[in-house]
């Protein structure tokens, strides 16, 4: 495609400058072909496959106590603590994640080499994806491969800062809904297409390769680092460099007091943006807790098997990917914060269901649970094309890093629920209420703020 093909103006420069930059559509798919470069990393190593089929297996537990049997405490206690242990990792990395993300996206900002930090975070995420290969299925290797994990979700965070930041230089204000959901969507189709080659790759027996010591698995994750360079390249081809370089740099340390200096003045001045950031935070930790506990309410209260979990996990992101881009065409025509809405409200709604009708069977979790996934791709891409409407021109990837900042502030309300409502009521499904509630209460919050108005963040 040429690049006077269908181009639109960009929002990368002042609005309205008869000069202003043209994005053609080369530059929008190749923006957008990361999401789908990267969603491997989520659905096939941390969602479905590699953490909850491998890294927490028994593989990683002492062989004399893997030998007493699955009933057994000492069984029970190891394969317990071998969650807590990850879970321990990625909480780790969220507190990092807190710390480096808006000093990160503020120096991006105001040097204007968004797309350079964002190559060196890709390169730093292959490199911890491909280096999962040397887990071997031993519990010496355990806390090798949770560093790894947990530094790629370090590394796949303050990347996604400036990716984001940089969806406003590849869209236009009537566009950004659907180029939005278009990222989105090609993520979820990722990672459709990886789950598909791993469960194609299982059901073939891996073509008689030898499969011990782990090797299937990592095997999957050095095929997981290559999809992520062979895809994520158009990116810094076609899409040019940020020309925005309106802010004075600072070092590193004095970064957190124009951090500080930041919040009061958005509290002064853009507090509606403010409290978007806070409520987004909240209902975005229920939506990451869909997904995340979503395989276990299937295995455990529906008796789901691992292919079956698979096969669910590609339908949810099917679903997902093709929602998400329908709703963002409607993101552009109600606005995104109404899509939200819409989209939360829905998950509740199914989420609640969910536990009322569990003892019908899987038939449930199938229709509920794949109407929940539909709407969870909606809302995330609503949320990043809101923000990126009211964001303060040439300060994006800052409020992309507060964005990251505040959902990783509040990234333990959904396992906490999670957890509370099981030990509560005894049972896997009550979690599901845990979880919603956390959704129920972002979206509580969003219906109580005031709609920020495009360009001005009032």
């Amino acid at each position: 495609m040429s690049d006077h093909d269908d181009v639109l103006p960009s929002m990368a420069d002042a609005p309205g400058l008869p000069d202003a930059d043209r994005v053609p559509r080369r530059q929008v798919w190749a923006w957008a072909l990361w999401d789908w470069a990267t969603q491997p990393f989520n659905s096939v190593i941390i969602t479905f496959v590699f953490t909850a089929l491998y890294l927490t297996s028994d593989s990683f537990i002492d062989p004399d106590i893997v030998a007493l049997g699955e009933d057994a405490a000492e069984y029970k206690a190891a394969s317990a603590a071998l969650d807590a242990n990850l879970g321990w990792g990625i909480t780790a990395a969220g507190i990092l994640v807190a710390l480096l993300a808006p000093v990160l996206g503020q120096r991006a900002d105001a040097t204007g080499r968004r797309k350079s930090w964002l190559g060196w975070m890709t390169l730093l995420l292959v490199a911890c994806i491909g280096g999962l290969y040397f887990v071997e299925a031993t519990p010496d290797a355990f806390w090798l491969g949770a560093g790894l994990i947990a530094l790629g979700s370090i590394v796949a965070e303050i990347a996604n800062v400036n990716y984001y930041a940089m969806m406003t230089q590849v869209s236009t204000p009537s566009t950004m809904g659907r180029v939005s959901g278009l990222g989105w969507g090609l993520g979820y189709m990722g990672g459709i297409v990886a789950l598909v080659v791993v469960v194609l790759l299982d059901t073939f027996s891996w073509f008689g390769m030898d499969t011990s010591n782990g090797m299937a698995y990592r095997l999957i994750a050095v095929g997981c680092a290559v999809w992520t360079l062979a895809f994520a390249w158009p990116l810094f081809v076609y899409v040019p460099e940020t020309k925005v370089h309106r802010r004075p740099t600072v070092n590193f340390l004095r970064g957190y007091a124009v951090l500080v200096a930041d919040l009061r003045r958005l509290w002064r001045e853009a507090r509606s943006t403010l409290w978007f950031l806070l409520a987004a935070a909240v209902y975005r930790d229920g939506l990451a807790g869909v997904f995340t506990f979503g395989a276990i309410i299937a295995a455990k209260a529906f008796g789901f098997s691992d292919q079956q979990v698979i096969i669910f996990g590609i339908a949810a992101n099917l679903v997902a990917g093709v929602s998400t881009m329908i709703f963002g065409r409607y993101d552009d025509r109600w606005g995104p914060r109404r899509v939200i809405v819409l989209a939360l409200s829905v998950i509740v709604g199914a989420g609640l269901v969910i536990v009322a009708l569990h003892a019908v069977g899987a038939i449930v979790f199938w229709i509920c649970g794949l109407l929940l996934s539909g709407m969870v791709g909606p809302a995330q891409a609503a949320s990043r094309s809101l923000l990126s409407r009211v964001s303060p021109p040439g300060r994006e990837a800052e409020m992309f890093g507060l964005y990251a900042t505040t959902g990783r502030a509040a990234s333990f309300m959904a396992p906490a629920m999670w957890s509370l409502s099981i030990t509560i009521f005894g049972a896997t499904i009550w979690g599901t209420l845990g979880v919603i509630a956390v959704v129920a209460l972002g979206l509580a919050l969003l219906l109580l703020m005031k709609t920020p108005q495009p360009g001005t963040a009032q």
